[in-house]
């Protein structure tokens, strides 16, 4: 059996408040006629002003966000115009703090009473927040993904002009690859913002591994560098140049016989300087051309996203690469 209207409950002043505050709705009312501007105890915390007499639409109006206020003042200019429901949304400056507000009413006069018009505001400073995250991260993925692309196509023309076959590229191309990843796995972030730096040791040593033999030549290579976090960028960047100079190690240098490898670091500064240094490889009768792809990927790489410098020298012994990093990038 259906209520009947008597039996209605009681929507008073009280039931209403109470319902508004849950809500967290602030009520305003504006004399287009006066440009005089009341609000509720909320709306005036809500904007951080007082009441009183000297409260005005252009009063209040100074308090939007600079890059806000025409566009506002446009808005409900345009909403006694406006048939139906209307909803504007701003930001408010409070010194460093930022508001977002959104401000909601009926058009076209349809509620003006005695040149009054009245409405809500709502403070949408969370939701607006969350959408701005959302859209950072959106914006940071299509970056990441662009930039995965951009390496893979100059990883895949640079492997194409230096290999002999269509399996030596294969093989080349892969471990490229796998070397980035394997920099990513050491700098992927964990739960609880644990562990989104890998030390400077660690990039080396796992790099490299698959270059060192199994058997009785087992430890020839070997890394010493100072106990330091690496953040990703850096991580990603060093992994392309480790790999470079490992490839051209085992092509030429001390990997393709048995010789050694030493990688060392100090702190000069507030910088680091890493030297790479081969020994027992077949005898550097010249020193080798540097304008190749391989090589100009790795100085671009130090130079661009380290900050940072490398030099090299030949001995009959082998390669001296002596790289510096800023200390401003290696946390990056």
């Amino acid at each position: 059996m259906s209520k009947s209207r008597d039996d209605a409950p009681e929507w008073g002043y009280d039931v209403l408040r109470r319902a508004i505050d849950a809500a967290g709705v602030s009520l305003w009312k504006w004399n287009v006629e006066t440009d005089d501007f009341a609000m509720d105890d909320r709306g005036y915390r809500l904007w951080e002003v007082t009441a009183g007499p000297d409260l005005s639409f252009e009063h209040l109006s100074a308090k939007i966000h600079p890059a806000d206020r025409d566009r506002v003042s446009a808005a409900f200019a345009a909403t006694r115009a406006t048939v139906g429901s209307y909803e504007i949304d701003f930001r408010t400056k409070s010194g460093p703090y930022v508001r977002w507000i959104s401000a909601r009413g009926q058009g076209d006069d349809a509620g003006i009473v005695n040149g009054v018009v009245t409405g809500i505001f709502l403070d949408i400073t969370d939701r607006k927040q969350a959408e701005e995250g959302h859209e950072l991260l959106a914006g940071e993925m299509s970056h990441r993904v662009k930039n995965l692309l951009a390496i893979a196509t100059s990883l895949t023309r640079i492997t194409s002009r230096s290999s002999d076959s269509i399996e030596d590229m294969t093989k080349q191309l892969m471990n490229r690859l796998t070397a980035l990843d394997r920099a990513h796995d050491l700098v992927r972030p964990l739960p609880g913002d644990e562990g989104r730096s890998a030390l400077l040791g660690d990039i080396f040593t796992v790099l490299l591994a698959p270059y060192d033999d199994k058997d009785e030549f087992a430890g020839r290579i070997r890394v010493a560098v100072p106990r330091l976090g690496v953040g990703q960028v850096t991580a990603t960047a060093l992994a392309m140049v480790v790999h470079e100079l490992a490839t051209n190690s085992v092509k030429y240098g001390s990997l393709s016989l048995e010789g050694t490898l030493d990688v060392s670091g100090t702190m000069a500064g507030e910088d680091v300087k890493i030297v790479w240094t081969e020994q027992g490889g077949p005898e550097v009768a010249c020193p080798p051309d540097l304008s190749g792809f391989g090589s100009s990927l790795v100085r671009k790489t130090i130079e661009r996203q380290l900050g940072g410098s490398v030099s090299y020298e030949w001995s009959k012994a082998g390669a001296l690469v002596t790289i510096v990093i800023s200390g401003d990038q290696i946390s990056k």
